[in-house]
């Protein structure tokens, strides 16, 4: 029986240059096999997500705006809502950047 606290959307929010070295990171580890089918089903759905977030931002900005403005964050901070096994799955990756696994660990997730 699957858990249903792995289903929670939990934000995460990352800068552009975060969000790039994440898709980098994943796009890479997609590109070469062998990813398992489970893992490579979660690493499609990060990267679904950082088009939705990009996406969200235009459509719904004001919200965005008011977690900036309270934070301090910078114009390029959205959040980027991952599960845990998302979650799980990018930061598995060895490609991934220290900078970007510390934003997705202990940076700005709210």
């Amino acid at each position: 029986m699957e858990d249903p606290t792995q289903a929670v959307l939990v934000p995460h929010w990352l800068t552009a240059v975060d969000r790039a070295e994440v898709q980098r990171a994943v796009q890479a580890a997609l590109d070469l096999p062998p990813v398992h089918p489970v893992a490579a089903i979660h690493l499609g759905d990060v990267l679904t997500e950082l088009h939705v977030a990009a996406a969200r931002e235009l459509v719904w900005p004001a919200p965005i705006l008011r977690v900036r403005q309270a934070t301090g964050w910078g114009d390029d901070v959205v959040p980027v809502r991952l599960s845990a096994a998302e979650l799980a799955s990018v930061l598995s990756l060895p490609e991934l950047s220290p900078i970007a696994r510390t934003a997705l660990t202990g940076g700005r997730s709210a």
